[in-house]
């Protein structure tokens, strides 16, 4: 309830929840014994039950929020994309969307959905030698997939990149984030609050030491580390990782990792006191995904996680600690709520002067949409991990179709676009 928290602050009444994790569920009546519920899978409960919980009717004046499962679009998990069922959530999203047609809705994904593939191909078999890509196993593909559906909602929808620790939150958590107005309501993505390099009255970004300074914690609550990640973490200093060590441990440490290329900076992560905490994992203490404090060595505790997300101190978090880990690993900061939030009601009463209204989606920032034309359609393994090496050879594989993915540009809108039309 990250995300709810978050628009509640922002004057946002949250009026009922969809949710099956029954450990979320625990967390929930733990905390709003009163909210309504329905503790079940989103994709067998009909849109119609969802508004009489919520004692709401069709085409009200509310916000339909979600963030569909985003594991299958992580670039920490295997990437199964929409091809996944939990990639495919976002759909069940729209269809309620759709159906009950509130005034605006809310989905956030992570920045993985952006570059992500409908079928995921790995890449060994990637390259000369192997079958050529399909389209849906091109990068971008899924996020053409997502915006020919937003499309069909008959929404204006826009969306961005917000990084938290832009809004106040001591964490650098990148989230895609959609809005849509069902009136053509001229939404502006919020402005930032806090930046690395303040400017124009910006504060400082905040940092591990203001989110965790003065928790009154009578005891942590985390996993213990194994003695061979003590080993480790015991030669890294703050703010480092698997880099500080010598290059003989850096083999023993990494293991087959140490020969892969990308990804590999959460391996033996400790963090830094004057810094935001990277954005939170849920396995702090793997391997690959450490989030190591930076005085002792063990993972930051479950009570240091809901710090750095924003949760209230009297938030109590059910089940096992792993449980705890994954429910907050996976909210969403309440600062980027409350900015969200604050941005929507800004838009209310301020309509959009468009000539065609059957379906728009525009990208907030031109230059976000530069970078995704320039998305490659595909990524190869180096040339010392290749069986085949010539160019040649893999621009034969590649069948003309180009290596950037400019089609995109023929489905999402320019800023300067809509602008161009009259606000």
């Amino acid at each position: 309830m990250g995300l709810d928290l978050g628009l509640e602050k922002a004057g946002f009444k949250v009026r009922v929840t969809v949710e099956c994790n029954k450990w979320a569920v625990e967390t929930i009546k733990r905390n709003r014994p009163g909210l309504a519920r329905i503790d079940e899978e989103i994709e067998g409960v009909k849109t119609r039950r969802i508004l009489e919980k919520a004692k709401l009717k069709p085409g009200g004046d509310f916000i339909v929020v979600g963030g569909p499962a985003c594991q299958s679009f992580s670039t920490a998990g295997q990437r199964g994309s929409v091809s996944d069922p939990r990639g495919d959530l976002f759909k069940a999203f729209l269809r309620v969307v759709k159906q009950a047609r509130p005034r605006f809705f809310v989905m956030e994904n992570v920045r993985g959905i952006l570059s992500a593939a409908i079928r995921h191909r790995p890449l060994a078999k990637r390259g000369p030698g192997n079958p050529r890509l399909s389209e849906d196993e091109e990068l971008g593909s899924a996020l053409k997939y997502i915006v020919k559906e937003l499309k069909k909602t008959g929404y204006y929808v826009t969306f961005d990149v917000l990084n938290a620790a832009d809004f106040g939150t001591p964490q650098t958590r990148e989230r895609v984030i959609f809005i849509g107005s069902r009136d053509y309501e001229a939404i502006s993505m919020p402005s930032p609050t806090h930046a690395k390099e303040p400017i124009n009255g910006q504060a400082r970004w905040a940092t591990l030491q203001n989110a965790l300074e003065g928790l009154d914690v009578e005891k942590h609550d985390y996993h213990e580390l194994t003695p061979s990640k003590k080993k480790y973490l015991k030669r890294v200093p703050a703010g480092g990782n698997w880099r500080n060590l010598s290059r003989r441990l850096q083999k023993k440490a990494l293991g087959k990792a140490f020969v892969s290329w990308g990804g590999r900076v959460g391996f033996f992560r400790r963090l830094a006191w004057g810094r935001p905490a990277p954005a939170l994992t849920t396995n702090p203490d793997g391997k690959a995904t450490m989030l190591c404090h930076p005085d002792e060595d063990r993972p930051l505790s479950v009570q240091e996680y809901a710090a750095l997300q924003q949760f209230p101190k009297r938030w109590k978090f059910a089940g096992s600690t792993t449980q705890k880990y994954v429910q907050i690993g996976n909210a969403v900061p309440l600062g980027l709520g409350e900015a969200i939030g604050k941005a929507i009601l800004a838009a209310r009463g301020k309509p959009l002067r468009l000539k065609r209204k059957k379906g728009i989606v525009v990208c907030a920032r031109k230059e976000l949409l530069d970078s995704l034309a320039q998305c490659p359609r595909t990524r190869l393994n180096p040339p010392r991990m290749r069986v085949i090496k010539e160019s040649s050879a893999i621009a034969t594989w590649r069948d003309g179709r180009g290596v950037r993915r400019k089609d995109i540009l023929e489905l999402i809108a320019s800023p300067d676009a809509v602008s161009d039309e009259g606000k």
